[in-house]
């Protein structure tokens, strides 16, 4: 008998639809991560370089922030083609390798998009703002003025000024809340709607594991464009824009946070579903509905998987009482969502200058507020550099970058502070990021945290990312369990995290004092060891040092 074929049977590959439930994303700024061509700014190729540190630290996926064709006004989130990369940062076969390697190297591959506007550059925006009958005459928003010339409402920009730009050839407005160069989408039409859906398709067919959704609160404006009322002095929030900036003197109700955005979001879940197990996080941008929101957008299975909120990024120190506060408000009010907790992005000051850490604690008190991050019910995004406690970067006047900072300064400096470039050697010229002068300039103290300067130093916070992460990732009740039991008692925060069998009891000292904790149970206790904490366990009494922390197993 002659064999005319062969044929190779795969084995059954086992897809976790939910790895991104208690996910550990590490967010990468692709202007500042690893310059690869010598020209002073990062790219895709430096990123792939660079996945090998992501993967020691322990984290599940990498964010990338925007990497697709732009005139750069607002650095990439001001997109002019969805589905083409910007030659600064390489090409689609570059990008291409990237998943690649990251793929290999077991790390999943979520990319930035900007779906609530684009470019003014945009090929969509050249034809819409070319006259009012034309195929995509009302793909944006576009409104005629008032009888006296002025903007048709109140609504504010987030970067100041007025939400409203004056078009000459249509002899209308049209709206943005970010820069004028950014006019907003009108998701009220449903073929805007299919051409967004149709850029995810795209990039979910070239491989990416999902979406790190900007601004998800922002794709709808209500229809009739009704003025936003106004907000009494104490009801004013500066966690979305800065106190020196008028937009937050309006209560947003009607240029953002439309109900119509429900519909939308099950529409991308349905493309999301189309895949194994892809997945997305929505940047919930609100300060007085970001719960309510948060719960609203991903309850049930047919809306968005996880959102982030603004509950950390504030310049408030996380203390036991508030982080207790925030915890207990997040199991009353969204206990059916799943949340994605952060410190710090590439729009906040970094939160080791944020919440003025002293010199004295510094490290150590990063370390516990880093594995109280990692301990919380929910997914978790690092930002670049936070693993090696990164301040501020200090960026001068005369090399300002960010066009928000260059608008309020000297009360608001912007954001080029948190997007300096990472240091990777503290030998290096400009600590290996790139061999020519970076877009932005690297600092001294920055060099002092390198990557080189803390590897394998077990007292350095990088080595205390990599050793909670692996201690986490064993850990099931931390990435998956319930949290319950709050308790707030002087500066100890307790709670429990329970998965299937096993429950783990969690304190964190967030006090510069040694205290003693009474674990009122008849079950065993045993104390956990490998996450880098020297608590002491006896009879059911708990000593943490200061700054730190215990993990009891129970039962």
């Amino acid at each position: 008998m002659i064999v005319s074929s062969i044929s190779i049977v795969e084995p059954d590959v086992v897809v976790d639809k939910d790895w991104w439930r208690g996910a550990v994303i590490y967010q990468i700024y692709p202007r500042s991560y690893q310059d690869s061509n010598h020209d002073g700014i990062g790219d895709l190729a430096g990123i792939k370089d660079r996945l090998p540190h992501i993967a020691e630290l322990g984290a599940d996926a990498i964010w990338i922030s925007p990497f697709f064709k732009s005139p750069m006004k607002d650095f990439g989130y001001d997109v002019s083609n969805y589905k083409d990369i910007d030659p600064m940062f390489g090409d689609l076969f570059a990008f291409d390798e990237l998943i690649e390697h990251a793929h290999a190297l077991d790390l999943k591959v979520m990319v930035d998009l900007v779906l609530s506007h684009t470019s003014d550059q945009h090929s969509w925006f050249a034809q819409s703002s070319s006259s009012r009958d034309n195929d995509r005459h009302d793909w944006y928003v576009w409104a005629d003025a008032k009888p006296d010339g002025g903007p048709p409402n109140n609504w504010l920009s987030i970067f100041g000024g007025p939400g409203w730009s004056w078009h000459s050839t249509r002899c209308q407005y049209y709206q943005h809340n970010f820069l004028s160069s950014q006019p907003d989408l009108n998701f009220h039409n449903p073929d805007v709607q299919d051409a967004l859906l149709d850029v995810a398709h795209f990039w979910l067919d070239r491989g990416v594991d999902g979406f790190r959704l900007d601004t998800i609160n922002f794709y709808f404006c209500d229809a009739e464009l009704r003025d936003n009322p106004g907000l009494p002095p104490e009801l004013r929030n500066a966690d979305i824009a800065p106190e020196v900036n008028p937009y937050n003197h309006q209560e947003h109700l009607f240029d953002k946070n439309r109900p119509e955005n429900i519909n939308f979001l099950k529409r991308f879940r349905a493309v999301l579903d189309e895949y194994p197990a892809a997945t997305a996080v929505g940047e919930v941008g609100d300060a007085q509905q970001g719960m309510q929101i948060l719960q609203d957008y991903t309850r049930d299975d047919d809306r968005v998987h996880m959102c982030y909120t603004f509950d950390f990024l504030s310049a408030e120190l996380p203390t036991a009482e508030r982080v207790g506060a925030v915890l207990q408000k997040f199991e009353v009010e969204a206990g059916d969502s799943w949340v994605c907790w952060a410190f710090s992005n590439h729009d906040v000051v970094r939160h080791a200058t944020r919440w003025k850490i002293p010199k004295k604690h510094y490290a150590q008190h990063l370390k516990m507020l880093a594995s109280l991050l990692m301990s919380m019910r929910g997914s978790v995004c690092l930002y670049q550099g936070e693993e090696l406690g990164l301040p501020e970067g200090d960026v001068p006047f005369e090399r300002l970058q960010d066009p928000y900072g260059i608008a309020f300064w000297p009360k608001f400096k912007g954001r080029d502070g948190c997007r300096t470039p990472m240091v990777w050697d503290h030998e290096s010229e400009h600590a290996g990021f790139s061999t020519e002068e970076p877009w932005l300039p690297v600092s001294e103290v920055h060099k002092r945290l390198s990557v080189s300067h803390q590897s394998g130093d077990q007292n350095s916070l990088l080595e205390h990312y990599r050793r909670f992460l692996s201690f986490r990732r064993d850990c099931l009740p931390l990435i998956k369990g319930t949290l319950h039991g709050i308790v707030v008692i002087g500066d100890v925060l307790s709670f429990l995290r329970t998965h299937e069998d096993q429950t783990v009891y969690c304190a964190f000292n967030m006090g510069n004092v040694r205290v003693r904790c009474e674990i009122n149970t008849d079950q065993k206790l045993s104390l956990m060891p490998g996450h880098g904490f020297d608590a002491e366990l006896g009879d059911g009494v708990l000593e943490i040092p200061p700054y730190s922390a215990a993990f009891v197993q129970i039962g």
